[in-house]
């Protein structure tokens, strides 16, 4: 019994031990084994999270520049966003990618650990929000600013209106064509700006609009100015005369014609680098510009050119019409002298002492300048009204020719100009209109001046049965400029010389009878070898003026030997 018992005390005791050896090895071995797991755990995580900041910086790149695309062409960007170029955005977006990596390092620091990857994306996403609150307050304050400015535009446009309305209001009417001044009004409108009407051939003034700044007012004429700078490069054969354009500008096809009629500026700039400050100031002075008109008005303003100092930009005097001052009426003097072949007229207001009698132009100078140059100017200004800058002013019934301007007129006030006359074959209204602010925006002047146009086509339009001066003999029976006396137009001799015929034979001895309305482009000097033009219209419109004239007979006109393969430009002929 002793020997059976004593091997089941060995075995009892073997499992028995085995029973408490065991539990303590499996806690040595767990012990042991998160210690290795953590740290390959960590090893791992680091490996990602690598991975991830390089991945989630591509990511918050690539998710910032959808999001702001995205919001652009909504039009819910802010204008600060919008205006940004393509390089500062990229360094925009470098720097916001640097501030959320900074913030999750920092938030690591903090914790002593780095961040899962659901930690990650989390602290992102609040970063994100934040950022997105932030941009959303500037957005805010951008677009309160716009508004406050927007605001305070409209009450200086106001202000500006409600001042001209109450000039207009004190204007003298004494000598005044009450029905053009009635159109010159209604067409103006509430707008800030002033209105001239005038007589290109005789200087008559018919109508002006707030006299204060038609007469006593000076604005800068913008690129009106380039009427000035174009004569003086063809006088100086600075534009070429056969081709009119410069050699720089062949490759683009910009002639002097083009440049006109949508107003080149680097073209001008560059025939304004050819002439010279002092060559400038001399064609602008025999223009009539820095000078008093002699308007019988009181307190004219003379106006003033440019002068050179330090900082004086000269190739802006050209196109921009930097440094120069010019009123209305001055405006219309010259445009009225390119009008009426080259005669620099006084402009006058008929007083009522003088309501009954003829009234007689007076010619302050006949300009020194070939009439030729000034009929190469036309083209160019037909081609503004027709399919350049100054569309708004078209008139189907007759030809337009005129000259926009647009610039900032100082004190970050804007001006608006277009001056012009019509019709072309028989020039019998200028008009010349200026506005300032908000409305010397989007060519409002040439629109006024358009309206007044078609709203005084019925009393001054062309007549249909009206000759073209289209030959040396027709250009060759202008008159004398003395006093001006062989401007005035007699409507009767006029009808029995067109319908007499026969008369045509004793046209010399009956030179002194011969009507003022027929006068030409052209004045008394050499023929012009420059064969008139009118722009053609794409659009099937009526007739123009000078499509509804009857021409002289064809054996009177000089056949041209070369075809004329550009119809809206002038060529010289040998």
């Amino acid at each position: 019994m002793a020997n059976n018992r004593h091997p089941r005390a060995i075995l009892f005791a073997f499992i028995l031990a085995a029973l408490l050896v065991v539990p303590f090895h499996a806690d040595a071995a767990a012990k042991k084994r998160p210690n290795n797991s953590r740290a390959k755990a960590s090893k791992r995580s680091n490996a990602r999270a690598d991975r991830g900041r390089k991945a989630s910086a591509r990511d918050r790149r690539g998710r910032h520049s959808d999001r702001y695309s995205a919001r652009s062409r909504r039009g819910r960007s802010s204008r600060s966003v919008a205006r940004l170029s393509r390089k500062d955005l990229k360094r925009m977006r470098a720097q916001s990618a640097r501030e959320q990596a900074a913030a999750i390092k920092s938030l690591e620091r903090r914790l002593h650990r780095p961040l899962t990857k659901r930690e990650r994306v989390a602290e992102m996403r609040k970063y994100q929000f934040s950022r997105r609150r932030e941009l959303l307050e500037a957005r805010r304050r951008a677009e309160a600013a716009r508004q406050a400015a927007i605001a305070r535009q409209r009450a200086l446009d106001n202000a500006l209106r409600e001042e001209v309305q109450g000039m207009i209001s004190r204007d003298n009417l004494a000598g005044e064509d009450a029905e053009v001044r009635r159109v010159a009004v209604n067409a103006l409108g509430n707008h800030a700006g002033t209105v001239v009407v005038m007589d290109p051939m005789t200087g008559k003034i018919y109508s002006m609009v707030n006299q204060e700044w038609a007469v006593r007012r000076g604005f800068k004429p913008c690129s009106t100015i380039k009427l000035v700078t174009g004569v003086a490069g063809l006088s100086e054969n600075i534009i070429p005369t056969s081709e009119m354009a410069l050699a720089a500008d062949r490759p683009r096809g910009i002639d002097l014609t083009y440049a006109l009629a949508h107003s080149d500026n680097p073209y001008f700039e560059r025939v304004g680098g050819g002439l010279g400050f002092d060559k400038m100031i001399h064609y602008a002075k025999e223009l009539g510009l820095g000078e008093k008109t002699g308007v019988n008005a009181p307190f004219e303003f003379a106006g003033s050119l440019p002068e050179l100092k330090p900082g004086f930009v000269q190739r802006r005097m050209f196109s921009y019409a930097d440094g120069f001052e010019v009123t209305p009426l001055q405006l219309g003097t010259l445009v009225s002298a390119m009008a009426n072949g080259g005669k620099l007229l006084v402009p006058q207001v008929q007083t009522a002492a003088d309501a009954d009698a003829k009234f007689k132009p007076k010619v302050r100078r006949k300009l020194d300048i070939d009439a030729n140059v000034l009929q190469r100017m036309v083209p160019g200004m037909i081609g503004a009204v027709n399919y350049g800058s100054g569309r708004k002013a078209y008139d189907p019934l007759q030809t337009v020719a005129g000259k926009t301007g647009t610039c900032n007129g100082g004190n970050g006030s804007w001006v608006g100009l277009f001056t012009s006359y019509a019709p072309l074959a028989n020039p019998r209204l200028a008009v010349v209109v200026i506005t300032r602010g908000t409305d010397a925006h989007r060519h409002l002047p040439a629109a006024v001046a358009g309206q007044i146009y078609r709203d005084l086509h019925n009393r001054f339009g062309t007549p249909t049965n009206l000759q073209i001066a289209s030959t040396p003999d027709d250009e060759e029976k202008e008159v004398g400029d003395e006093e001006g006396d062989d401007m005035i137009a007699d409507q009767d001799a006029k009808d029995a010389a067109t319908t007499d015929s026969t008369a045509s034979t004793n046209a010399t001895a009956t030179a002194n009878a011969k009507p003022e309305e027929a006068h030409k482009l052209v004045p008394e000097r050499a023929p012009s070898t420059v064969k008139p033009v009118i722009n053609p219209i794409k659009a099937p419109v009526q007739k123009t003026d000078a499509q509804k004239t009857t021409l002289p007979a064809k054996d009177s006109v000089k056949p041209n030997p070369d075809p004329d393969v550009r119809p809206r430009r002038a060529h010289d002929m040998p």
